[in-house]
Parts: structure tokens; C-alpha cells; sequence
């Protein structure tokens, strides 16, 4: 991935803000190398294909391809097809791998699938589905900030300049009245850019006063002495907005789409079994973390099991709540207003929840 690496850093240097700064979850910028599933390949080629690429991050919103290759899900569903997992430390990276061919599928962030789609005019992606709503929250040093009234001329960290956390900041400091530069981040209240990893340290160590951050970061925080202020939940119609989408290459999708329909059914089967095993499937998730390709270290409990729990697994990809999110880009300043027109593709996903009994969900306007 060194190739993709090398190009993306050169891209990022060129790219126009306002098209630009829509980042991902925030975990860094480069792709590690390519992994290899525990499970054998067995039986028949799916759309007589060697392999399935598919591209993920190392992290608890991403619970369900972890899971899924953890238990051997979107093996069996694919058969004689092996599936080879890429892991990427955040979405420019996955959306550049997505765009030179080096994975077929991706599961990523919203900002980041909006912003593929966009400057691709609508032609290197589609979603096919969703993954995770929530899990994210605004955690405070309780010794600085007692409430919501007490962020005036506090830091507060986002994972990067435009990505969903940022955005979602941004438009609830504007929605409470703080005026804030969207570039810059200073204003009534300093939003500062910093990477999740290097953010607990920051916390611990008094040069953030708090952050607005996706979860395992946002329960890291907590076990270093944090307080939760505001689950973004709270913010959302019933709770959910989209967290992390099923994304495919438009060019893969229309070659293979038995095999984009084989990799949904893994991932529909693989969040029943997890809404069915919540025990079992919040320790095969730290399991799979703790593979050196993936993030290399497990979770300690109290990390795991709040951030677990903080995360909802969906087979709806929350068409709506993308709208919205890129609504509060666009009042930002972060983002000019997008045509998302066609950016959803979710008849094979229906076509598999049809097959398992389960409710088939909306595109809201958005689709083919």
C-alpha cells in the first residue's frame, strides 16, 4: 500500500478546503498492510473471483467486519472466494485504495463517503449499507467544565479538521450560540484538531479540556478520569445517525454483484449474530484488535465494555441522518453544497433482508 500511501499524502497537500477537509473517524492516514482472514476459502468461486478486497479500521464502529471475520461470517458467504481485509487507520486513505482499485468494498464514515462521492462527480462509489449509529460523546475534565454553559473558552478536540466528529461539534457550538472559525477552530471556544490517538495522552496531560470523539477513544477518556457531557444520541431523531456505511466500488458492483451481495449477506448475518451474542460478539471484537494486522492490543474491559455497549450495530445506513450531516458541513463552511443525488444503491441489500425476513429499509430520495 506504500504506492497509495505516497499518493494520497501528495493529493491532501492539492485538494481545495471546502471539498477537501471532509476527513473520516479520525485514525490517522495511512493503510496498513494487507491481512489475510483466519478462515480457509472452501467451495465454489463466487463471481469466479480469487478474492474480495475489503477495506476496514481497527476500531469499535467497525464491529461489524471485525466480528465478521473474526467468527468466519463473510468467508462461508463468499465460499471458494477468499476474502482479503485491508486495515486503514482512517477514510482518505480507504477512499484513495477504493479509487485505484486496491480494495473492492470498504466500510467507512460518513464525511468520507461524501466526500469520495463528490469529487468523484458521483462516479467512484455507492453505498450499499449501513454498520454502526452513535457511539460518540463530548467527555470533559470535570475539574474545567461542570455543564454545557462552562465551554466558553475552553479546548476541545476533534479527530480531524472536517471529518464527522468535527462537523457535529461545530454545528452544536453554533446551534448554543459560540462563534467558532471552522478553519482555524478559534472563536469562543477552541476546537482543536488532534489525532484519537495521541488525544488521551493530550487529556491526560491538560493541553485539551475535552473532546468530541467516536468510541474506543471517548471510553479511553473516561478511564483516564473524564466526564461524558453529551452523548451525540441526544442530538438525533430516536438516537441514530450513521457512524459507519458499507461503501463499493461502482465499477466492482456492476462486474460482481453476486459478490457484493455475498459480502451484505456476511454483514446482515454478521450483526444478528451480534445483536443475538452481545457477550460473545464483544469478545470476538477485541479479539480481532488484538491481531497485530488490525490495531495489535485489546481493549482492557473498562474500555471495551462501554464502548461495546455505546455502539449500535444497523443494517440501515440512515440515508437521512447522511443528509443532515452533510447539511451541518455545508453551514459550516467546510463543504459547498453537495448533489448526494444517487449516492445510495441499496437493492441488494434489501434483496438479502427480504431473504431473512427482516424489514427492508429507505434511501431517502438518495438512490440510483
Amino acid at each position: 500500500m506504500s504506492a497509495v500511501r505516497h499518493r494520497l499524502v501528495a493529493a491532501a497537500v492539492s485538494l481545495p478546503l471546502l471539498v477537501g477537509v471532509l476527513g473520516a473517524c479520525g485514525y490517522g492516514s495511512e493503510a496498513k498492510k494487507d491481512t489475510a482472514a483466519d478462515v480457509a476459502p472452501k467451495g465454489p468461486k463466487t463471481d469466479g473471483l480469487d478474492n474480495v478486497r475489503i477495506g476496514l479500521f481497527g476500531n469499535t464502529t467497525h464491529a461489524t467486519p471485525l466480528v465478521g471475520l473474526q467468527k468466519g461470517l463473510f468467508q462461508k458467504e463468499l465460499g471458494g472466494t477468499a476474502v482479503k481485509p485491508s486495515v486503514f487507520n482512517a477514510g482518505p486513505a480507504e477512499i484513495e485504495a477504493l479509487n485505484s482499485r486496491a480494495i473492492d468494498i470498504g466500510w467507512i464514515g460518513p464525511s468520507p463517503a461524501i466526500n469520495g462521492y463528490v469529487k468523484s462527480h458521483g462516479k467512484s462509489l455507492k453505498i450499499i449499507g449501513g454498520s454502526a449509529s452513535g457511539g460518540v460523546s463530548l467527555i470533559v475534565n470535570p475539574k474545567k467544565i461542570k455543564s454545557l454553559s462552562d465551554l466558553r473558552g475552553k479546548t476541545i478536540a476533534t479527530p480531524q479538521l472536517g471529518n464527522t466528529q468535527d462537523v457535529a461539534l461545530l454545528n452544536f457550538l453554533a446551534g448554543k450560540g459560540y462563534k467558532v472559525d471552522a478553519t482555524t477552530g478559534k472563536g469562543d471556544v477552541t476546537v482543536q484538531r488532534t489525532d484519537n490517538k495521541v488525544t488521551p495522552t493530550a487529556f491526560q496531560q491538560g493541553s485539551i479540556d475535552g473532546a468530541w470523539v467516536p468510541e474506543p477513544t471517548a471510553a479511553k477518556l473516561v478511564a483516564a478520569g473524564g466526564k461524558p457531557l453529551l452523548d451525540e444520541k441526544k442530538l438525533w431523531k430516536d438516537g441514530k445517525f450513521v457512524i459507519t456505511n458499507l461503501i463499493v466500488s461502482q465499477e466492482f458492483l456492476k462486474k460482481h454483484p453476486k459478490a457484493v451481495e455475498a459480502v451484505l449477506r456476511g454483514s446482515v448475518r454478521t450483526n444478528a449474530w451480534i445483536r443475538s451474542h452481545p457477550a460473545e460478539a464483544k469478545q470476538a471484537l477485541n479479539d480481532q484488535l488484538a491481531d497485530p494486522e488490525f490495531a495489535g492490543k485489546a481493549l482492557p474491559d473498562n474500555v471495551i465494555d462501554p464502548a461495546f455497549k455505546n455502539v449500535d450495530i444497523t443494517d440501515d445506513p440512515l440515508a437521512a441522518t447522511l443528509q443532515q450531516e452533510a447539511d451541518h458541513a455545508v453551514q459550516a463552511g467546510l463543504l459547498k453544497k453537495p448533489d448526494l443525488k444517487g449516492i445510495y444503491d441499496l437493492t441488494l441489500l434489501n434483496k438479502v433482508l427480504r431473504s431473512e425476513g427482516r424489514p427492508t429499509v429507505d434511501d431517502a430520495g438518495l438512490g440510483s
